[in-house]
C-alpha cells in the first residue's frame, strides 16, 4: 500500500487505496498479485466475508480462503503481518495457532466503509455544505496528512486552511477524524448552505478528482458488465464476489457521493452501484456456502441484512 511511512495514512488507505492495481478478472483463479494487492485483496476477503462471520478466523483458514485469488501462503502470512503493524488486525495465539480479529479502529472504519459499499441508493443530499477551517499553526505535513483521511468521508481541500464537504451529515466524521489527529479543540466546523449555486459546478471539478474516478467507475463497468457463465462452484462464487467488491471499492470509497447538480452528466457511479448490487446477490448464497465451509462451525452465521437491501 502507498503512505507506508505516515501511520495515519497508511490505516485509511488500506481500506481503499486508490494506487491499488487493478484486481484480476473476475473469472481468474492464478493471477500474479504483487503484496501491495495481496493486502488490498485480504482487507477486502476481512471487509467483505469475514466481518459477517464475525470478524475473526484462524491464519490457515484465511490461507485457504484467498489461494484461490492468486495468494500463496507466503504472501498471506506477509501481507496479514502488516495488517497487523497498521493497526486493523490483532493476533490471538491458542498453543501453534494464530486467529486473527479486527481490532477496535479496524472494525470502525470497516463499518463505516460497508455503510457507503452496500448501500443500494445514492446517499440522500439536503444542500448543506459542511466546512472545516484550520488554524494557522497546522504544518503542511499535517494539513496534508488530514486532508488524506478527511478525503475519505467525501471532504476535499477549498483552500489552504478550509476543507469542505458537500453534505451536511458530514460533521460526526469529521469529529473523529480531527482527533485521531488531536485536532478537535484547535478545528472549527460549520455548517452551511450557499446563497448562489451557480459557481459550484467549478469548484467541484476544481476540488475533487471526478474525472479519476469516473475511470475507476467504468473500469468496473467494462470488467463485470459482461458477465460470463455462471459460477461452477461455490468457491468459484467466492472468488467472483471477492474480485466484485474489490473493484468497486476501488471506485466507490473516493467517490464524495456530490449531489447531481454537481456531477458530469451521465456519471457512471450510478450504473456501477445497481451492476454491483444485482451481481451481489446473485452469488451471495453460493458463496456463503463456502464461507461456511472454510470457516467451520466457530465462525457465526453471517449477517448480511443490510447489504444491498431491497429498495421501495
Amino acid at each position: 500500500m502507498t503512505g507506508e511511512t505516515n501511520e495515519g495514512y497508511e490505516r485509511r488507505v488500506t481500506l481503499s487505496d486508490p494506487h491499488d492495481t487493478a484486481a484480476p478478472d473476475c473469472g481468474s483463479r492464478s493471477a500474479e498479485i504483487d503484496r501491495p494487492r495481496a493486502k488490498s485483496l485480504i482487507v477486502t476477503v476481512y471487509g467483505d466475508a469475514i466481518l459477517p462471520h464475525g470478524g475473526s478466523c484462524w491464519l490457515g483458514e484465511l490461507i485457504e480462503l484467498v489461494r484461490p485469488l492468486g495468494l500463496n501462503e507466503r504472501v498471506t502470512r506477509t501481507a496479514v503481518f502488516r495488517l497487523v503493524q497498521d493497526g486493523i488486525l490483532e493476533s490471538e495465539r491458542h498453543g501453534r495457532r494464530s486467529r486473527y480479529t479486527l481490532t477496535r479502529v479496524g472494525r470502525r472504519q470497516f463499518d463505516s466503509a460497508q455503510a457507503k459499499i452496500y448501500a443500494s441508493e445514492a446517499p440522500f443530499r439536503d444542500g448543506r455544505w459542511t466546512l472545516i477551517l484550520l488554524p494557522d499553526g497546522v504544518s503542511a505535513s499535517e494539513r496534508d496528512a488530514l486532508a488524506r483521511d478527511l478525503g475519505w468521508e467525501g471532504y476535499a481541500r477549498l483552500g489552504p486552511n478550509l476543507l469542505g464537504a458537500a453534505r451536511g451529515d458530514a460533521i460526526a466524521p469529521a469529529k473523529a477524524v480531527l482527533s485521531e489527529h488531536d485536532l478537535a479543540d484547535a478545528c472549527t466546523i460549520f455548517s452551511a448552505s450557499t446563497e448562489t449555486d451557480s459557481a459550484l459546478g467549478g469548484l467541484a471539478a476544481l476540488a475533487w478528482p471526478l474525472d479519476e474516478i469516473a475511470a475507476d467507475y467504468n473500469l468496473f463497468l467494462d470488467r463485470f458488465e459482461d458477465r460470463g457463465p455462471p459460477p461452477r462452484t461455490d468457491e468459484d462464487a467466492f472468488v467472483r464476489r471477492v474480485l466484485l467488491i474489490h473493484g468497486y471499492r476501488r471506485a466507490l470509497l473516493r467517490d464524495p457521493a456530490l449531489p447531481d447538480a454537481l456531477l458530469p452528466p451521465d456519471w457512471p457511479g450510478y450504473r456501477a452501484r445497481n451492476l454491483a448490487r444485482t451481481l451481489y446477490r446473485a452469488l451471495l448464497s453460493a458463496s456463503e456456502r463456502h464461507l461456511t465451509q472454510v470457516l467451520g462451525a466457530e465462525s457465526k452465521p453471517g449477517d448480511l441484512a443490510a447489504r444491498f437491501p431491497e429498495t421501495t
